[in-house]
């Protein structure tokens, strides 16, 4: 157990899934291994209209969540992360995605980083000092370095890589009602809303094992143009 966690403190780790039967159960066991320090956390999973075998496995294995919220269509990430956020009311979330491109190994660390500096949000980063990364798409690692200054540029800020999957943040800070992106550009939007309702804010390096489009990998290249659109639309919005 965690010693010293304020009383008011808990962590909501939100996984959205949408296909992943071969590693959701995985994720699930990892991070009630890896957890089993921290004091006060729960663990949300919103199946975002599966149609292979990830609910019924995730029904089968009910002892790995606390909450389990299946959507009738697949609609999204973002959707699905929007639905997730409705069901937390305080404290912190961490956004887990439901493959094995990140560690839960590493949340106990994370979660202390935020204990440690009374953060408000902290970003993990794949390119600035992990221990550990899988060496992945050349023109990835191109898009997100472009998207990634252009938001700092916006926002004044100095990440160095704002999509990076591990964000973890005081749910207060954000306001659901605003969230109008559903896909890639979703990150952006929640980030900048973030900037712009918090002083406290943090980025550490984390490990990455990226899997190829072959396993699984979802995002395109052709994402970054929607990045771009939610970083604007975002920055300047009241």
């Amino acid at each position: 157990m965690c010693d010293n966690q304020p009383m008011d403190s808990s962590l909501k780790i939100l996984i959205p899934v949408y296909n992943e039967e071969k590693t959701i159960i995985k994720i699930l066991e990892r991070i009630s291994i890896s957890c089993e320090q921290i004091k006060n956390y729960e663990v949300i999973v919103v199946d975002d209209g599966s149609t292979d075998e990830t609910n019924t496995q995730l029904l089968s294995h009910s002892n790995l969540y606390s909450l389990l919220l299946t959507l009738p269509q697949n609609r999204g990430k973002g959707y699905a992360i929007i639905k997730g956020l409705e069901n937390v009311k305080q404290g912190f979330v961490l956004i887990q995605d439901a493959d094995l491109e990140y560690d839960p190994s590493e949340i106990p660390f994370l979660w202390n980083e935020i204990k440690k500096n009374s953060a408000e949000v902290l970003l993990t980063s794949r390119l600035s000092g992990s221990k550990t990364t899988r060496v992945h798409y050349f023109w990835h690692k191109v898009g997100n370095r472009i998207i990634t200054l252009f938001f700092n540029i916006c926002n004044n800020t100095t990440f160095t890589d704002i999509y990076s999957g591990y964000l973890i943040f005081d749910v207060s800070k954000i306001n659901l009602s605003k969230l109008r992106f559903f896909g890639w550009g979703q990150q952006a939007e929640i980030l900048t809303y973030l900037i712009k309702n918090s002083t406290k804010i943090y980025e550490t390096p984390i490990s990455y094992y990226g899997r190829t489009y072959e396993e699984g990998k979802k995002i395109r290249f052709t994402s970054v143009f929607k990045v771009f659109m939610a970083i604007i639309i975002t920055r300047f919005r009241p």
